[in-house]
């Protein structure tokens, strides 16, 4: 069966909020709501087809966008390439230029829609930010903690609290002050045995990649509200962490990095050919820093994480 490569997009008001558009009742997945946008011709470029349907569908035309995710999905009768681009400018005002219902939501609203299951890595995609702060090790408390507020005031919006030296009660106790810090403000990861997530419901959890061995064959351990993520090496545990259901990854190393120098980094061929088989958010890790970010995308990575290069102090 022929894959349909589709172009769509996320596109973000000046206030932040999302542009859904509803499916009509008689198409394909009819009455689920998506991210506008429709087929690329033969021939065409995905960023002439989706200015093209985004003109016909909402009478807008993108004047700045970039790519967000790839999503392969097969339906029992239809095989699609969902080629996704975020769109931050257009001029014009969106209506439903074909009579279709829109909807202006929040990130955090996306979670109420009800989507067809290929746009589902779509909205995860959506609701997270370029940048992924992991904590250095070798700090204090006290340091990890003046670190972590200079993040927040910088625009930090994801963090993982790592410190693999820390005693587990001296972790679990920074990981009470670092998710006071920031509630309402950042999203944060944290590290450590599956028996502590009752302890810490508000947490998002990073896997390692052992763990993500260990575990992968029981799927996710807990619902889809929380933020699951692993770290991954290798194209079979990108494997493993779509079979468990996680969010999003790390992939690492990319470039040789000073905190794993025993590593063989993947380079940026390799990764980009990682990517093209994985369909969820990923983040690239190792020897990687905030001015990779466009080569990122490029390739299809959500964004970059990083210790050293991304940490303020």
């Amino acid at each position: 069966m022929k894959r349909i490569h589709v172009a769509a997009a996320v596109i973000r008001g000046t206030d932040g909020l999302i542009l859904l558009a509803k499916r009509p009742d008689d198409k394909h997945q009819g009455g689920l709501w998506e991210f506008p946008g429709g087929k690329v011709e033969d021939g065409e470029s995905v960023q002439h087809a989706l200015a093209r349907e985004l003109e016909e569908e909402l009478g807008i035309v993108p004047s700045r966008s970039r790519p967000l995710i790839q999503v392969r999905h097969d339906y029992a009768d239809k095989h699609v390439l969902l080629d996704v681009w975020e769109v931050t400018e257009f001029t014009g005002k969106p209506h439903g230029a074909e009579g279709q219902a829109l909807a202006w939501v929040s990130q955090k609203q996306l979670d109420d829609y009800e989507f067809p299951e290929a746009n589902k890595p779509i909205v995860a995609a959506a609701r997270l930010p370029e940048r992924y702060l992991i904590t250095p090790e070798g700090l204090s408390a006290p340091e990890l903690i003046r670190g972590v507020q200079k993040a927040l005031s910088s625009g930090i919006r994801l963090l993982q609290l790592r410190a693999p030296a820390m005693f587990d009660a001296q972790y679990r106790d920074l990981a009470v002050d670092v998710m006071g810090l920031c509630a309402g403000k950042a999203q944060v990861m944290l590290k450590g045995p599956l028996e502590w997530l009752g302890d810490f419901p508000a947490a998002g959890w990073h896997l390692t990649s052992k763990q993500l061995r260990q575990y992968a064959a029981n799927g996710r351990p807990f619902p889809p509200h929380r933020w699951l993520a692993a770290s991954c090496h290798s194209a079979e545990e990108l494997t493993l962490a779509a079979q468990m259901g996680v969010d999003f990854v790390t992939l690492s190393p990319v470039q040789p990095t000073a905190t794993h120098p025993e590593a063989t980094p993947l380079g940026w061929e390799q990764t980009a050919n990682l990517l093209q088989s994985y369909n969820q958010p990923v983040y690239l890790l190792g020897g990687v820093t905030p001015a990779d970010l466009e080569r990122a995308w490029q390739i299809g990575a959500q964004g970059v994480a990083g210790i050293r290069a991304f940490w303020p102090e």
